[in-house]
């Protein structure tokens, strides 16, 4: 439901709204919250109670407004200002929102349904616009496949799930610890009985999902993140390792989780162990510690801090002498 929220009921229901989301608020707080004064937010208060809905006030110093027990409350209402602010945040990250049959598509639906003519029209405009396919659009999972895994995670059940790897079609039995999202896209972190290893999954190309009767314990220390995070920083074509001068605290500060695990070598050094298919674009990454640190390995890693160590140079010295 949008609510206008100048009108005499839209201001009654706001007043409800309040009243849910802080119980014993006072009659005091509640005209300010409302923009009326305090003789108003009792009417409104009298209109929710006219309207059947239990409103119990407690008098004194610490007294104030709060919903009877047992009270079911009224559909979802949203201001028009929330209700646009809704649908610009599915479509900043949603592209396929102007297809009907799709469920982001589906509901910005019903939400410009009911919005003011006014603000429709600018919303249906801006959502056509928004909408447009892109070629680089984001594989989005299917809300079934990615609650279902989340919910095996949450009752910590195995599952046999099919999975999409270019043409082949593979079939595992999974511990899913946890759904992640990276940069617009769905993960699934699990450790693969298949395999006998730790694997991340993209929840997109799960095809089917088969809940089997075993249970599991994740590791005690899993930090999904981090999980995920060093999974991207693995395999890659270059090995890096680079030390670097201060505790591993610090470092930690320094160094995003996607360049690779950090180890300890002392109190005073600690190593960055990851790898990369492009040490240009790593070391631009790591050239922002700000401590000495030597990249020990690889080669390629070190011509590109060369190269852009020369170029800072010259970016310098183009600088002093102009």
């Amino acid at each position: 439901m949008i609510v206008d929220e100048t009108s005499p009921t839209a201001k009654a229901l706001l007043a409800l709204e309040l009243i849910q989301n802080s119980p014993g608020v006072t009659g005091e707080r509640l005209g300010r919250r409302l923009g009326v004064t305090d003789r108003a937010a009792r009417r409104y208060v009298g209109i929710l109670r006219e309207a059947g809905i239990p409103i119990e006030s407690t008098p004194g110093r610490y007294g104030g407004y709060r919903i009877g027990r047992g009270f079911r409350l009224p559909p979802l209402m949203f201001s028009t200002a929330e209700a646009l602010g809704l649908m610009m945040a599915a479509l900043e990250g949603h592209h396929r929102a102007s297809d009907p049959a799709d469920p982001a598509g589906s509901a910005l639906d019903k939400i410009i349904r009911v919005l003011p003519t006014a603000v429709a029209e600018s919303a249906e405009a801006i959502r056509q616009l928004i909408a447009t396919p892109r070629a680089d659009e984001t594989a989005y999972p299917d809300p079934e496949t990615t609650a279902a895994l989340v919910q095996a995670c949450v009752n910590r059940h195995r599952l046999r799930i099919g999975y999409r790897r270019g043409d082949d079609a593979l079939t595992m039995e999974v511990d899913p610890w946890a759904v992640s999202i990276r940069h617009g896209r769905w993960y699934l972190l699990c450790w693969s009985h298949t395999k006998n290893a730790r694997r991340v999954l993209r929840v997109d190309r799960v095809s089917t999902i088969d809940v089997l009767p075993d249970t599991f314990t994740p590791p005690a220390d899993l930090d999904p993140i981090r999980a995920i995070l060093e999974h991207f920083s693995e395999g890659w074509k270059y090995q890096v390792d680079v030390l670097v001068d201060a505790p591993i605290t610090d470092v930690e500060r320094w160094v995003g989780r996607n360049l690779g695990r950090l180890e300890e070598v002392d109190a005073t050094h600690t190593r960055l162990l990851g790898s990369t298919d492009e040490p240009d674009w790593y070391a631009y990454r790591i050239a922002g510690i700000p401590v000495p640190f030597q990249v020990v390995n690889p080669p390629e890693l070190r011509d590109a801090m060369h190269t852009l160590a020369q170029n800072l140079l010259r970016a310098a010295g183009t600088a002093a002498g102009g």
